[in-house]
């Protein structure tokens, strides 16, 4: 058979961490090709095997093979954090691997890092492929228009609501303190969620620190604060969510493990290697026994479970619509583009509009504390405010850990104000 005759060939590929719906954008994008007379191949781990040359993990999906994968977790192509842009070599042998394979259209599921690395792909194709990336993180942090989340955050938030609320009521039982760590890597949006919707004691998130680095002590006298507020209304226990991205901006050379730290293929800092939790809960402990406070505080991770979990309604359906207008993107001759819905339709973001142009990596969305969204949430926590340091509210905090109002205000104060966005 001719070259001029062969079908034309989609690609599909997953990168970077797990999120559920990711298996209803590779469903709805192999169906819709299939529809439209397409061959669809399936790239197993990303980039991983295109980087190394290696065709072979290239795997041809039928309808039969995804007409029911939408509502299951998890990725039947697997996933990498393989960066096919982390030099001149490696893009190229990507690049060829892929038009070995025949691919004239490439879809890259994944967050900011695999936009990235996609946006180079099509840049050096030169328009023999056409490429178009939709947006998947439960961190919630990629510049979608009119806000909208990414996909994977709303079954990640439920989960992790769930998970919030049980260790709310194990905490009111024992009368102790769940300092639970969250995933969120540079915003703080799922974690303030998850608090949000349990209704637990209070985040911590990067977004609401003044300063540009965060020191542990200041995160340490949040929590503290909190436990004693709480303590003043007769409360003996609660759960404190912090995102993990709070550790980024500290000076990680005291949290980090001992074999040190790891980066991944992108150069994040590898956060697993970063014991956030256990750090806060013993200088959390330290810092109470010095106050006369007796309690017992636990830290708990909450992130793996939360991005394999079987995708919610919401990001079942989204999902769909999503794949599909990926397929159409380019069957209408788009390349170089992210797939976002705004007003009920998909829309292209050209991958141009998504990068820093300082970095020349892909913006990320922060949370943003000037909100009424935000300050709903940070009105329902216990945590101390500039209020709290006004009589006669200070010398009742202040005589919950016997320390006069003066040295209770020298204490706190500061690390309050730090936490205290400007509105």
């Amino acid at each position: 058979m001719g070259v001029s005759n062969r079908k034309q060939t989609l690609g599909i590929l997953v990168g970077g961490g797990p999120a559920p719906g990711i298996n209803g954008v590779i469903a709805a994008a192999a169906i819709e090709a299939l529809n439209n007379g397409l061959r669809v191949i399936g790239l197993r781990e990303g980039f991983r095997w295109l980087v190394a040359g290696d065709t072979s993990h290239a795997v041809e999906l039928r309808l039969e093979d995804v007409s029911r994968i939408h509502f299951t977790g998890g990725s039947v192509l697997r996933t990498s954090r393989t960066n096919p842009a982390r030099d001149e070599a490696s893009l190229q042998r990507a690049l060829s691997s892929l038009l070995a394979l025949g691919i004239d259209y490439l879809v890259c599921i994944g967050g900011d890092d695999t936009t990235y690395g996609a946006s180079q792909i099509a840049a050096r194709s030169d328009g023999r492929i056409a490429v178009v990336t939709v947006p998947k993180t439960i961190d919630n942090d990629l510049p979608l228009p009119e806000n909208a989340p990414t996909f994977g955050f709303d079954t990640a938030r439920a989960v992790g609501t769930a998970i919030i609320e049980a260790l709310m009521e194990d905490s009111r039982t024992t009368g102790r303190w769940y300092l639970a760590v969250t995933m969120g890597r540079k915003s703080g949006s799922l974690a303030l969620s998850m608090c949000k919707s349990a209704g637990a004691t209070l985040a911590v998130i990067p977004e609401e620190f003044q300063s540009e680095k965060i020191e542990l002590n200041t995160v340490v006298d949040t929590i503290v604060g909190a436990i004693i507020k709480r303590r003043a209304a007769g409360r003996d226990h609660g759960v404190a969510v912090i995102a993990e991205g709070v550790a980024e901006r500290m000076d990680t050379g005291q949290l980090l493990a001992s074999s040190g730290p790891q980066r991944d293929p992108y150069g994040h800092l590898h956060i697993a290697d970063v014991p956030l939790g256990i750090v806060l809960r013993d200088r959390v402990r330290d810092a109470l026994t010095r106050l006369g406070v007796e309690v017992t505080v636990v830290a708990k991770d909450i992130g793996y479970e939360l991005r394999c979990a079987k995708p919610s309604a919401f990001d079942v359906e989204y999902t769909r619509t999503l794949g599909y207008g990926a397929v159409h993107y380019l069957l209408d001759g788009g390349s170089g583009a992210l797939i976002a819905i705004a007003g009920g339709r998909t829309v292209p973001i050209e991958f141009s509009h998504l990068l820093d142009p300082v970095t020349g990596r892909v913006q990320v969305r922060m949370v943003d504390v000037t909100t009424e969204a935000y300050r709903v949430a940070r009105s329902y926590m216990i945590r101390l405010e500039p209020s709290d340091f006004a009589e006669p509210e200070l010398s009742r905090l202040a005589a919950c850990v016997k320390m006069t109002p003066e040295a209770f205000k020298e204490r706190f104060l500061e690390s309050t104000l730090n936490t205290s966005p400007v509105v």
